[in-house]
């Protein structure tokens, strides 16, 4: 068992819009509290779910007084406050709120078990990382964002393919006709990078993936490369061309622009109970054919040969 820091103020943080939600924050909050933790809201969340009992603070007051922010919700919640906690480090624990997440791994059922045992430092710690990107306009950059997923860009569902001109720190890699490009994180590979038949690359990988959404040339495949290159992606062709970053669009790129990508100086620590398993959770999600006895007979394999 691993055991790691400690913390003392517990941010809670939930998805917006989601009925129902209030009862389970409450009760994590109570739990949290009499144990002697200090418990704070994330402001739009303690408003949605009127608690008045607690602090209610900004993400910014968070990243600055918060020892851990523990989010209830699903993956794009725990992506978007990430994002803004990024540059604080604050470390996050994900509750899933309904279906499995990818990085939201604690079920509601079990979150009162799980969570008071992580606070106290008994929890497993991987970094995260983000990209930054910006999109540049005859020589001056006009936007700027962070992704946790992924940069696409990709046109518009009426007009035709896209021409983009990509560049791997400064070389020339290629000229691509297609429906747009993907540039993935880890994070981001079991997302639509995954949908466009992008591979999966590990957490723990040092890398980002380029996948192509439908080209023109079916020669033209997704491609790892290592996360501390710098992309540019120059808009050579196509009406109506979009860039994304995680959730956030901007869709009045112009002839010529050009986005470029690299990794984020910052990463996001996750934390997750003693004993998690990436394996597990792409078995769930994905529904990879699992066999249980054999499944349990290796994992017994595996523990014999430590």
């Amino acid at each position: 068992m691993e055991m790691g820091h400690q913390f003392k103020t517990v941010a809670l943080v939930g998805r917006s819009n989601t009925p129902g939600i209030g009862e389970p924050l409450m009760a994590l909050a109570g739990c949290i509290a009499k144990r002697g933790f200090e418990v704070v809201f994330e402001a739009d969340t303690a408003r949605e779910v009127g608690a008045t009992g607690y602090p209610a603070l900004t993400p910014a007051e968070i990243g600055a007084r918060a020892d851990v922010a523990v989010v209830l919700g699903g993956d794009g919640t725990m992506l978007g406050i990430g994002r803004q906690l990024a540059p604080y480090r604050t470390p996050l624990i994900g509750i899933n709120q309904g279906r499995l997440g990818f990085i939201t791994d604690i079920p509601v059922a079990e979150m009162q078990q799980r969570v008071p045992q992580m606070l106290a430092g008994s929890y497993e710690r991987e970094e995260r990382t983000l990209l930054e990107a910006r999109i540049v306009r005859a020589d001056e950059p006009i936007y700027h964002a962070l992704a946790f997923n992924d940069v696409v860009v990709n046109r518009s569902g009426f007009s035709g393919m896209a021409e983009l001109r990509v560049f791997v720190d400064g070389r020339f890699m290629y000229d691509q006709r297609s429906d747009g490009l993907i540039v993935a994180t880890p994070t981001g590979s079991t997302a639509y990078a995954l949908s466009s038949q992008g591979p999966i690359l590990h957490p723990q990988l040092q890398g980002l993936v380029l996948v192509p959404i439908a080209p023109h040339a079916l020669s033209n495949r997704p491609i790892v490369i290592p996360d501390d290159c710098k992309l540019r992606i120059q808009i050579i062709g196509g009406r109506d061309v979009n860039a994304n970053f995680d959730m956030q669009s901007f869709t009045a790129l112009e002839l010529n622009d050009t986005i470029e990508v690299r990794r984020s100086r910052h990463t996001v620590p996750f934390l997750h109970p003693v004993g998690y398993s990436y394996y597990a959770t792409l078995r769930k999600k994905l529904h990879w054919n699992e066999h249980p006895s054999s499944a349990a007979e290796e994992d017994e394999d595996d523990d014999a040969s430590l």
